[in-house]
């Protein structure tokens, strides 16, 4: 049995462990290349590759009470990188952030979705029609379960992602999430020419994947995308007695919590069906608030090393909250010009 329905993607040797036959049980994680190789044909379609030269940080603050904070300046902000202060190359402000909004949708179809399914499609649509700015942004839409499936390429064509998001029917066996993030990170999200974000809606642990977390965090960190994840597992219609909504108790719930801090982004838990509507239309909020800081690290080598990323506020704003990626790997990598 394949591991992917892969029916879209050109397959690079960074990925080639994807498409292996037999399960994960049999078969070690093989070790993956830092840095992808294009194939010819994506070199076609992606003609101008630089190697990453600056780093882009979206940032997301907020007060006490979870409101989004504006009118902030470059000055307000102190980067630095392994304790270094970098200066900052530009700086956009939430008012003036034209960037297009690249936003990859990422559903878990595992078994135990079948009787949330129809509704988590019905929110995710309503986040892709609150989200989308016609001409402007994308978005992507894909499942994952046994399988990792892109059901519709980036696009600004709502119709396009709502026959996409209705058209799934039935559920898989296992959960590969986080094969299915480092997929779409690598594959995706890093040729997106503007804003990046993903956004995960599943209710189970992953079961799957050769990737592990560290991975998917990897990738997302290198290609610049933020993860944002709704967790469904207090079962929206109390299908999973004794998990209380916001509350993040088992390993599944740390690693959903671990992959959106790491890259930015902010996991949320969801208990019923309006919480989960809140969810979405935060994040919605969220991506259309963000300031934007780009810099060129002070130590610009490429040797490997994880860099460590730290952004604080300046001036008497210092009781804001702040979030934005932790770090990177500093490894060669190539993203299309933004």
């Amino acid at each position: 049995m394949k591991r992917f329905s892969f029916f879209i993607f050109v397959g690079g040797t960074s990925l080639s462990f994807f498409f292996l036959a037999g399960s994960a049980a049999q078969e070690p994680k093989p070790q993956k290349p830092a840095s992808p190789p294009a194939t010819t044909e994506q070199t076609q379609e992606k003609a101008e590759i630089v190697n990453i030269r600056r780093v882009r940080l979206p940032i997301t603050v907020t007060d006490k009470k979870g409101n989004f904070v504006s009118g902030l300046t470059a000055v307000d902000f102190l980067v630095t990188e392994d304790k270094m202060p970098q200066q900052i190359d530009s700086f956009t402000s939430e008012e003036n952030n034209n960037l297009p909004l690249y936003v990859a949708v990422l559903m878990d179809t595992s078994p135990s979705t079948a009787g949330k399914l129809k509704f988590e499609q019905e929110s995710a649509m309503n986040f892709i029609q609150t989200v989308v700015r016609p001409k402007r942004d994308r978005v992507l839409f894909a499942t994952f379960d046994d399988q990792v499936t892109l059901r519709q390429d980036f696009t600004d064509r709502l119709e396009l992602l709502d026959r996409a998001v209705f058209a799934i029917k039935k559920t898989g066996e296992k959960t590969a999430l986080f094969d299915a993030i480092w997929e779409f990170c690598d594959e995706k999200m890093r040729s997106a020419q503007g804003r990046r974000a993903l956004v995960v809606i599943t209710d189970g642990d992953d079961t799957y994947s050769r990737a592990d977390i560290n991975d998917a965090i990897d990738i997302a960190q290198r290609t610049e995308t933020t993860l944002f994840a709704i967790s469904t597992k207090a079962g929206l219609s109390g299908s999973v007695p004794g998990v209380e909504a916001g509350q993040a108790k088992d390993k599944g719930d740390k690693d959903l919590d671990r992959l959106c801090e790491e890259t930015g982004g902010a996991a949320f838990f969801t208990g019923d069906m309006l919480s989960l509507e809140r969810s979405f239309s935060k994040i919605a909020r969220e991506l259309r608030s963000q300031y934007l800081i780009t810099y060129r690290p002070a130590n610009d080598r490429y040797d490997g090393s994880y860099r460590r990323v730290d952004v604080k506020l300046t001036n008497g704003h210092e009781n804001l909250r702040l979030r934005t990626k932790k770090g990177y790997k500093a490894v060669a990598d190539s993203v299309t010009p933004k």
